[in-house]
Parts: structure tokens; C-alpha cells; sequence
């Protein structure tokens, strides 16, 4: 009996240091059940440097591993949630800087962000576009 109470104990435990939410940034359900406690970790650490506006974090978010699917859409969400915190001029310095060879992956998530996201947190997918969304950085990752 004592040795369930305490298994449930450290379950529960575990499961609660996940955080689902960074300095107002959501992580989207499906990417947020995917994460290991570990990479929940690492993601935080990311997304507290990406608002802090360093190049290298932006880069590991964008290649982080997700598992695909709807958990790609969530990943993108959190990068268009970061770039409208950081400001799209900020945002377009940083994409400068970024590899040529990133910037597809980069691209791919900010377009499901933009689509399949809730950026003005109304609790409905936002249909945004790119080109429209964000023209700066349109231009940048077609050149």
C-alpha cells in the first residue's frame, strides 16, 4: 500500500514539472504530451533564450524534435508566438544571421503557426498568412 502511494506520489510529481506555458508562451497539446520531462526542459530553456532574442535557440527550436504531425503545427505555434512577443523587425535581424540552409524549416513553421495557431488567443485556429502576417520575413526567406 505504502509502496503504491508513493509510485502515484512520483508519478504525479513528474508529470507536474512539465510546464505548458513559458512567460506567456503556450506550448499546444500535443507537442506539450509528446515531451518527455527532459525535453520539456530543454524547450523552456529554449523558448526563454529565443525571447531573449539569441539566434542559436531560435535554430534549436525550429529543428526541435516533435514527432511530426500536429505536434509540427504546435512547434510552429510556438515560434509565431515568440516572434510576435520579439516583434517581426527583431525578428527579421535574427533571420538574417540564420543559415540559408534553416531557413526552409523556419519558413514551414511559421506558416502552420500562423495557420493553425490561436496568436490572438481567442480560442480559435487564426488562418493567418505569411506574406500578409508578416512581410518582412516573407521577403527574407525568399531570397
Amino acid at each position: 500500500m505504502v509502496k503504491n502511494i508513493i509510485f502515484i506520489f512520483l508519478i504525479l510529481t513528474i508529470i507536474s514539472c512539465k510546464k505548458e506555458k513559458i512567460d506567456g508562451i503556450i506550448i499546444g497539446d500535443t507537442l506539450f504530451v509528446h515531451l518527455s520531462v527532459s525535453e520539456n526542459r530543454k524547450m523552456v530553456n529554449l523558448i526563454n533564450q529565443a525571447l531573449k532574442k539569441d539566434k542559436n535557440a531560435i535554430i534549436e527550436i525550429t529543428n526541435f524534435p516533435n514527432g511530426g504531425a500536429a505536434s509540427s503545427y504546435d512547434l510552429g505555434y510556438v515560434l509565431t508566438q515568440i516572434i510576435y512577443r520579439i516583434g517581426e523587425n527583431e525578428f527579421a535581424d535574427i533571420l538574417r544571421k540564420t543559415p540559408k540552409s534553416e531557413r526552409n524549416e523556419i519558413e514551414g513553421l511559421i506558416a502552420v503557426g500562423l495557420e493553425y495557431g490561436d496568436n490572438d488567443y481567442d480560442g480559435k485556429m487564426d488562418e493567418k498568412r505569411m506574406e500578409t502576417e508578416f512581410p518582412k520575413l516573407t521577403e527574407i526567406l525568399n531570397e
